[in-house]
């Protein structure tokens, strides 16, 4: 059992950590030995708070600390070495550490001279107005002594859009990412992370939520507000929510893909969903990465911005935290970047580090490689504002690259539940208080964000709210063993198969749907031939894949009539309002089981081999999907 927490600073952790043996000690300085052997004697008396449990100590005090003034964090470390001074065989020191906590958190008790409460000193100031510690004062920690009402770390969320597994530099990528490299080595580099889905709005609705984006009343991509009801339900409770409640600001910048008003359609913003602050569009940059002209702020068109959509992002994030942030109070900043989803843009020289200006592979590279600079910028911003000591950072990709070669030879891509189409790059980094330069193979995924971050700050989840996610705060903090996956990783993307996936340690299991949703397979046909016909007339060098069938549902044409044509393909293609009450009856087969160590490519089913782990996951995946169908919402009744 701890007997401290670990926000005391360190030359309080190094005083009490030293051997006190059973000679007498001089008494702290700056204490009057009877009077506080008094106060420590009536602490004792106290009972232990309703609430506490040793097993759970450290969380414990982490939480109550959470919430202390740093004069109040002070007065705990000067007992506290007392304490130790006084009774340096005490029985049970955690008990102990907690009744002295416990009696500052409920500010019970003594005055000093001056009559501040709980043994705060009237601070000296020199002649600019400025607090002078007095050498004998405790320390507090650099970022309190910063920003002296910041009790919690501020969170900063990266989300690349169809980052494949593959791509950046740390994970084997052909792409320079010296930024992201550093953050990995500074942090924890995750092998088998998963996006919440294998598309962009559902993988979103997971991460600010903690749930299967179908809970949330997300189904599949929203691409068309104006036809499609879902968006994400106001009832859901997200990440800034959670964090607006314990005094952070909030600030989203860039895609946001949940839904937005149109017209007579009414849907919420981001503001609605605990963003103080928001700059971003619904979908995607257009015309492109470059010099876009859909950006809103705070639901106002903004109008044509010069530059590359990552920079402007990172710009505008910047201007915040100059302008519009209150300096006081810890923050949120989600950004959730563009790049490098098609129709992707970037500046030549950088584009030229990776090939001709026409490699369409090359300029999907100088995204992101333009996108990492806009990350070290941001980064040197959060440097000058608080110390990164003070800024947990996390980074990933809403789904799997659209390029084959850029997802690291796994199966499928975006789209795909397949580990090509969810496996993704997931790294955390919280320099002090998360060791760096560590290589996590626990799966883990987008969905433990919401929890992990509760963990970590010490604040609770949100109540009365099934979370389909887990704390994995233990594996970041090198308590590994006491980690536990309440459910497995689970997927569901109706209208593409397979249709579900569930990942539980080593295996993956996938099923397809034995039913068909009433597409108007006649329109399609005729959409898919007019867009040949296009092609071939404009001698177009994207015949090719379109008549393969490749990727042109999330890549865009550079023909104008074919790109019109394709949003047509779409409108019949996507999920739609309709078919849920067919979701909700419709039953699967073709279950499959691989074995991701020794198969990661899962190309043998190894369901014959394994038959007690089959129906394991079998029975959890079904379980799993009824629970989500059940609390999915049906838009046709909205």
């Amino acid at each position: 059992m701890a007997d401290g927490p670990e926000w005391l600073t360190p030359e309080e952790l190094a005083a009490a950590k030293q051997p006190q043996g059973n000679a007498p000690q001089p008494a702290a300085v700056g204490t009057s030995s009877s009077k506080t052997a008094d106060l420590l004697a009536r602490i004792d008396k106290n009972p232990l708070p309703d609430g506490y449990q040793g097993s759970r100590h450290q969380p414990y005090v982490d939480r109550i600390m959470a919430g202390l003034k740093p004069e109040q964090r002070a007065r705990v470390g000067q007992l506290w070495k007392e304490k130790r001074r006084l009774d340096p065989d005490m029985p049970n020191p955690g008990a102990s550490f907690v009744r002295i906590l416990t009696h500052v958190a409920e500010g019970a008790g003594e005055a000093d001279p001056a009559g501040n409460p709980s043994g705060a000193k009237t601070p000296a100031r020199n002649s600019s107005g400025q607090k002078v510690r007095p050498s004998h004062e405790p320390k507090v920690s650099a970022a309190s002594t910063a920003n002296t009402s910041q009790k919690r770390p501020n969170v900063v969320v990266l989300l690349a859009d169809d980052l494949g597994y593959r791509d950046i530099g740390c994970y084997g990528g052909p792409v320079k990412t010296p930024t992201l490299d550093e953050l990995a080595a500074k942090g924890v580099r995750f092998t088998d992370f998963y996006a919440g889905a294998a598309v962009c709005g559902p993988s979103r609705a997971v991460l600010l939520t903690g749930r299967h984006h179908a809970r949330a009343g997300i189904y599949g991509n929203v691409i068309f507000d104006s036809l499609q009801k879902p968006h994400l339900l106001r009832r859901e409770v997200t990440l800034p929510e959670v964090l607006k409640k314990h005094g952070y600001g909030t600030a989203h910048f860039g895609k946001w893909h949940l839904g937005m008003p149109t017209g007579d359609v009414k849907k919420p913003t981001p503001a609605e969903h605990g963003f103080d602050y928001w700059f971003g569009m619904n979908s995607g940059a257009q015309p492109s990465h470059k010099d876009p002209v859909n950006f809103l702020r705070n639901g106002k068109p903004v109008g044509k911005m010069e530059g590359y959509s990552c920079q402007i992002v990172v710009d505008e994030a910047i201007s915040w935290l100059d302008d519009n942030r209150d300096p006081e109070a810890p923050f949120f900043l989600n950004l959730w970047f563009h790049e490098p989803h098609d129709r992707v843009a970037a500046p030549d020289s950088i584009v030229s580090q990776y090939g001709d200006g026409n490699d369409q592979a090359a300029v999907y590279s100088g995204t992101i490689d333009n996108t990492d600079r806009a990350i070290a910028r941001l980064l040197d911003k959060l440097k000058e504002v608080d110390s990164l000591e003070n800024t947990l950072i996390f980074y990933t990709s809403d789904n799997g690259s659209y390029r084959d070669d850029r997802n690291g030879n796994l199966r499928g891509r975006k789209g795909s539940n397949f580990e090509g189409g969810i496996r993704v790059p997931g790294i955390l980094c919280w320099p002090g208080t998360i060791k760096g330069g560590q290589v996590e193979h626990e799966p883990a995924g987008v969905v433990d964000l919401l929890p992990t971050v509760c963990g970590l700050l010490g604040i609770d989840k949100p109540e009365g709210v099934h979370l389909d996610g887990s704390d994995i705060s233990p594996l970041l903090t090198g308590r590994n063993n006491a980690f536990a996956r309440h459910q497995p990783l689970y997927w569901h993307l109706p209208s593409n198969n397979p249709s579900l996936a569930i990942r539980d340690g080593n295996y993956s299991m996938v099923a397809y749907r034995d039913y068909e949703f009433p597409r108007d397979r006649q329109a399609i046909k005729k959409v898919e031939k007019q867009i040949e016909e296009v092609l071939r007339k404009a001698n177009s060098t994207e015949l090719v894949p379109w008549v393969e069938r490749t990727d042109f549902f999330y890549k865009k044409f550079k023909n104008r009539d074919a790109e019109r044509l394709r949003g047509e393909f779409m409108r019949l293609n996507v999920f739609q309002d309709s078919w849920i009450r067919v979701l909700k009856s419709g039953s699967y087969h073709r279950f499959q089981l691989f074995d991701l160590v020794a198969d990661p490519t899962q190309k043998v089913d190894v369901s014959k081999q394994y038959p007690e782990v089959f129906s394991r996951l079998k029975r959890q995946l079904l379980k799993i999907n009824a629970s989500v169908m059940a609390e999915a919402p049906d838009w046709n009744r909205q």
